[in-house]
């Protein structure tokens, strides 16, 4: 079936509260395993229907957000899913409370368990209008930025439609198009501050409600973080600006050198990589699709599958359009068993990295959409951003059919990409830990403490006023997880880690990297991220060794590459 041609129909609130309910009296009623596991099962298909529902109306709405029926649908699921989630926690104490866990600890694995624990720990009713409140919050923030019509040069662009000209070769347009998106963030810039302050305040009234000190610990726990600690994030972003930091610094010395602009690099002279241009892909987003469609017939028979579904079943939306959310993503349609994919191509290197990197979430989920329950078809976060960051490596293997001539400037681009992102991944990581730790702030003591965090994690930025927004400290208002996931940012770091460690495979032997990959994959979320790096024989981004080793293997081959090409 098409996406266009799967139907969407509001449910009844009562009629899904009473049926949540049915299940849970069976469950508590079943007289043998036989039985409780059918009464499981149902209730699996049922949630996986509720729950495509609610995507279509998520992915329907983020595709244009001025649709009326599908904004109401949306504020419509805002205020239910978490009146749902109450009766789906009952549903989650029988079953952490059934006589029989044993056997459905043998039959689906201890991370049913495992996460139902944590899952407990994470929601109370008394909580359930800030959490309602909360998400019209975010879809302000999102409704928002998808609004924004920027005048620049001689037309009006979205942010992602912008983001072109923040690339251009020619410096004043470059800067005059940095200056321009951040002159609409500042005019915005009331309305961005107090919805944070909001949310800040609300999710810390949550905390409170369920005897936590701060919401630090609540927002791990709803972020599902299942086999670490912030401790051990804490000595991750150690490792970062030990081993990472330097690295990056080198780089971006590099880039100034070629540039033959001042170090430390401003916001705009950041964004150009090559004097002579960034590298640009090949043709236009239907030209991308198609060499997709090779790279994956290619790279192996289930990824050769995959990318057939997503293209008979129109699975993708990928062009900047007016109205239409910020970013990419990967959702699941569960009841349907495929994907989709969001984007917002705009001509850049980005559209081909956004392609492989949402693909790789999507290949993760189709090969693992029939695994039972519902739960385990995905793992935790981190773990599921392994997935989309290595792909992107493997899209090397297909670097001269996405770029053609600017293929080894990509690879250069990316690579550099990939170790200076980390730093500033970790550093929105750093801002939240300081934020929720302190929810007293003013938005003016927020910024500031974001300018401090620029001069440890990423020192080769110049904060001299030439752009207001980002030189005061307000930079961060653009990262839309910082508003909408509280916590989730460190997974791309853990898992940006991993991607190295398996780009350095690629580099030795594709085939042997392509058995780790599928190793990790096939797993879905039958274990914990740690756990699933063990099985694939793959290093943690918590040992020391790993980021030291990632960091100089790609330093020496970034320090090795052909000087002739980076102009």
């Amino acid at each position: 079936m098409k996406f266009n041609d799967m139907p969407y129909a509001r449910p009844d609130k009562k009629t899904v509260i009473e049926t949540i309910s049915a299940f849970t009296a069976r469950l508590k009623d079943a007289p043998d395993f036989e039985t409780a596991d059918l009464v499981f099962a149902e209730a699996d298909r049922f949630y996986r229907h509720v729950d495509s529902q609610m995507n279509l109306v998520f992915i329907r709405h983020s595709i244009d957000t001025r649709d009326a029926f599908y904004n109401d649908e949306e504020k419509f699921w805002n205020e239910a899913a978490p009146e749902f989630e109450e009766y789906r926690q009952q549903w989650t104490e029988a079953l952490l409370e059934s006589p029989f866990r044993a056997q459905f600890t043998e039959k689906y694995g201890e991370i049913v368990f495992l996460n139902a624990e944590i899952s407990n720990k994470s929601f109370s009713p008394a909580n359930i209008s800030l959490m309602q409140e909360e998400n019209d919050l975010t879809q302000e923030y999102e409704k928002l930025l998808a609004s924004a019509q920027i005048p620049f040069m001689d037309g009006v662009y979205t942010l992602s439609q912008l983001a072109p000209y923040k690339e251009a070769e020619d410096d004043a347009v470059r800067l005059a198009a940095w200056k321009a998106e951040g002159k609409w963030y500042k005019e915005n810039q009331e309305a961005l501050d107090s919805i944070y302050d909001r949310l800040v305040k609300l999710r810390d009234t949550m905390a409170k409600n369920m005897g936590f000190s701060d919401y630090t610990d609540l927002g791990y726990l709803r972020m599902m973080r299942n086999c670490y600690t912030k401790e051990d994030v804490a000595k991750f972003r150690e490792a970062v600006v030990k081993y990472l930091v330097p690295v990056a610094d080198r780089i971006c010395r590099a880039q100034a050198d070629r540039l033959g602009v001042e170090y430390p690099l401003s916001f705009s002279d950041r964004a150009l990589m090559f004097r002579s241009g960034n590298p640009m892909p090949v043709g236009n987003a239907d030209e991308i699709v198609k060499n997709a469609k090779a790279f994956y017939d290619m790279l192996s028979p289930e990824t050769s599958e995959f990318f057939d579904v997503m293209l008979k079943g129109e699975l993708m939306h990928l062009l900047s359009t007016e109205g239409k959310q910020a970013g990419g993503y990967c959702e699941s349609i569960y009841e349907h068993e495929v994907p989709f994919i969001f984007a917002n191509f705009n001509g850049t290197r980005d559209d081909v990295e956004t392609m492989t990197h949402e693909a790789g979430h999507a290949f993760a989920g189709w090969y693992n959409r029939k695994r039972v329950p519902l739960e385990t078809v995905w793992p935790s976060l981190e773990a599921c951003e392994v997935h989309s960051m290595s792909m992107e490596f493997f899209g090397w293997l297909a670097a001269d059919c996405f770029f053609g001539k600017d293929a080894q400037k990509f690879k250069y681009a990316h690579l550099a990409g990939a170790v200076t992102f980390i730093p500033y991944g970790t550093m929105v990581d750093h801002f939240q830990h300081v934020v929720y730790e302190h929810p007293e702030l003013t938005p003016v003591e927020r910024h500031a403490e974001w300018k401090r965090l620029l001069g440890i994690y990423m020192p080769w930025l110049r904060l001299d006023g030439e752009i207001e927004f980002y030189a005061e400290g307000m930079g961060w208002q653009r990262q839309h997880h910082i508003y909408s996931s509280p916590f989730y940012y460190i997974d791309y770091c853990l898992a940006q880690t991993v991607a190295l460690e398996y780009w350095a495979m690629i580099m030795q032997d594709k085939d042997t990297a392509w058995k780790h990959y599928m190793a990790y994959t096939r797993l879905g979320g039958s274990e914990v991220f740690t756990k699933l790096l063990s099985h694939a024989g793959m290093q943690s981004p918590f040992d020391e060794a790993c980021m030291r080793g990632v960091c100089e293997s790609a330093a020496k081959w970034l320090d090795s590459f052909d000087a002739n090409l980076l102009k």
